[in-house]
C-alpha cells in the first residue's frame, strides 16, 4: 500500500535527525577559590558526624561543634602595623678626650618620624633649635638679596620682627620690604664702622661706640628722646635734643659695649653737607658679623608710601562734586598741603557763627549738619520763654568737601557740623592755604 506524502516526510526527517552527530562537549569552567575561605576547615565542617541525625539528643553535640568550627572557615586579613625603625646610635665626641654612644629616644609611636622619612628626611614637625635657625639666618644674609628664595626672604623678615628697635618704629609691611634689602658684613677686630648710611645690628662679636649720640631711625618721633632697652646699650636722640644741655645726662659711657642684637646707626639719608658734623661710628672689639639695613632702601619705601598717599588724595579730591572739572596739576598743588586727620563720633567740628579753621575732604564716615533755631516755649504760667535748638538739616557723606567759602572769605559758617561716627578726612589748614 502506498504511503501518503505527510508520513513520508516525517519519516525522512526522523532519519535525517538520527544521522546528525551530537554537539561538541564543552568543558566545565574551573571555579576560582575564594581568598577569604579556608577550604580545609570547610571540608572538615561538612564531615562532622551526627549532624544529619533526626534525634535531638544526638544532634545537639554535633551542632555545638559545628558552631565552634564555623568561624574558622572564613579567613580574616591580618592588620599590618607600620614597620618600626631602630634609631641609629650617634657618636658624640666630648672635648676630644672620650667617645660615648648616645641612643636617641624611642620615637616608634611618633607619627612625625614616619612623615620625616616619607619627605626625604626633612622633619616638618620638629622645631629647629635656636642655634640652627641662627646659623641658617647668617647663611642667608651672606647671599645677595636678588639670589634669595621666597622662603629665605621670609626667614629674614621673621628675624627682623624680633628686634624691638625696628618693630617699635616700623610696621610689618615696611619690615617685609626692608628684609629684601638687608645683608651681612664681616668686620675684623679693630675696624671702625661708620653708620651714617644705614642701620646696623650686631649678630656676632662686641663693639665699642665712638660717638654717644644716635640719630632717630625715622622722622616724626613723638618725643624728643627715645630709649632702646638696656640690653641694646645704645640711645636714639633727636636733632633738637642732641645739642641741648640735657643731652649730657643721657649720653652712654665710653665703657659701654655693644653685644649681640645691639643696634646703632640711622635709617634716614644724611645730606652730604652734614656728613662732616654727624659721624655715627663704633670700633669692633672682636671679629664681628653685622647686619646692615641701607638707608637708601628705606628712602625708597618712603617714596613709594608718599606716591600711594598722593594718588589716594588725588582720587579723593577728584570725586568731590566741586572738583570734578579741576585740572590735575591744580589738584596736585592742593595735595602738597593735605594732611590726614581722624575725628571721633560726636565731635563738633565747627559751630554756627564761627569761622572754620580748615577745608575738609571726607574720605570715610559722615557728618550731620544742624541749623541753630531760636524759638519760643510756652510755660505753665502762661509765660513765654526763648529757647535755642539744633534742627537737623542734612548730612555730609564720603567724597564730599566743606569749609572752602568760610576759609577763603573768612566768613562764619551758618551751620553746626558734628560727626555721626568716626570720620577720616584730608584737611588743609587755613595757615597753610594762605601761605601757599
Amino acid at each position: 500500500m502506498p504511503m501518503s506524502s505527510l508520513p513520508a516526510a516525517i519519516l525522512s526527517h526522523m532519519t535525517a535527525v538520527n544521522n546528525v552527530p551530537p554537539p561538541r562537549l564543552h568543558s566545565i569552567p574551573n571555579l576560582k577559590k575564594s581568598k577569604h575561605i579556608n577550604y580545609g576547615q570547610l571540608n572538615a565542617l561538612c564531615h562532622i558526624r551526627g549532624q544529619h541525625s533526626r534525634s535531638i539528643s544526638n544532634t545537639l553535640s554535633p551542632h555545638n561543634t559545628f558552631m565552634k568550627q564555623y568561624p574558622k572557615v572564613f579567613l580574616h586579613q591580618k592588620t599590618r602595623l607600620p614597620k618600626l625603625f631602630k634609631q641609629e646610635e650617634q657618636r658624640e665626641l666630648s672635648e676630644g678626650k672620650e667617645e660615648s654612644q648616645h641612643q636617641q629616644p624611642d620615637d616608634s609611636h611618633n607619627v612625625a618620624v614616619y612623615v620625616e622619612r616619607a619627605h626625604g628626611g626633612h622633619n616638618l614637625y620638629r622645631p629647629k633649635k635656636a642655634t640652627e635657625n641662627f646659623e641658617e639666618f647668617l647663611a642667608i644674609l651672606k647671599k645677595l638679596p636678588i639670589h634669595r628664595t621666597p622662603y629665605e626672604h621670609k626667614t629674614v623678615w621673621k628675624f627682623l620682627k624680633t628686634i624691638p628697635n625696628l618693630t617699635s618704629q616700623l610696621n610689618d609691611k615696611h619690615l617685609k620690604t626692608l628684609s629684601k634689602t638687608v645683608f651681612s658684613e664681616t668686620w675684623l677686630k679693630g675696624s671702625t664702622v661708620i653708620a651714617n648710611d644705614g642701620f646696623y645690628v650686631i649678630l656676632k662679636g662686641l663693639a665699642r661706640p665712638q660717638t654717644n649720640v644716635y640719630k632717630n631711625l625715622i622722622e616724626g618721633s613723638d618725643s624728643p628722646v627715645s630709649f632702646i632697652p638696656q640690653s641694646f646699650h645704645s640711645f636714639i636722640l633727636s636733632e633738637k635734643f642732641k645739642n641741648s644741655t640735657l643731652a649730657e645726662m643721657y649720653l652712654p659711657s665710653y665703657d659701654s659695649m655693644l653685644s649681640k642684637w645691639s643696634t646703632f646707626g640711622t635709617l634716614e639719608v644724611i645730606p652730604q653737607t652734614e656728613l662732616g658734623t654727624q659721624v655715627f661710628s663704633v670700633v669692633t672689639e672682636d671679629d664681628c658679623e653685622i647686619l646692615k639695613i641701607p638707608a637708601k632702601g628705606y628712602a625708597k619705601i618712603k617714596e613709594e608710601k608718599i606716591k600711594i598717599e598722593n594718588m589716594q588724595k588725588l582720587k579723593l579730591i577728584h570725586m568731590c562734586p566741586y572738583y570734578e572739572e579741576w585740572p590735575t596739576l591744580s589738584i596736585y598743588e592742593l595735595i602738597a598741603l593735605l594732611k590726614w586727620k581722624k575725628f571721633p563720633p560726636g565731635h563738633v567740628i565747627v559751630e554756627s557763627g564761627n569761622i572754620i579753621s580748615f577745608v575738609g575732604y571726607i574720605n570715610s564716615g559722615c557728618c550731620n549738619i544742624y541749623r541753630s533755631i531760636i524759638g519760643f516755649v510756652k510755660l505753665q504760667s502762661n509765660k513765654v520763654k526763648r529757647s535755642q535748638k539744633l534742627v537737623y538739616m542734612g548730612q555730609l557723606k564720603e567724597k564730599e568737601s566743606f569749609g572752602e567759602i568760610s576759609v577763603l572769605l573768612q566768613v562764619p559758617v551758618a551751620c553746626t557740623i558734628i560727626t555721626e561716627k568716626e570720620v577720616e578726612m584730608a584737611i588743609i589748614e587755613d595757615k597753610d592755604l594762605f601761605v601757599a
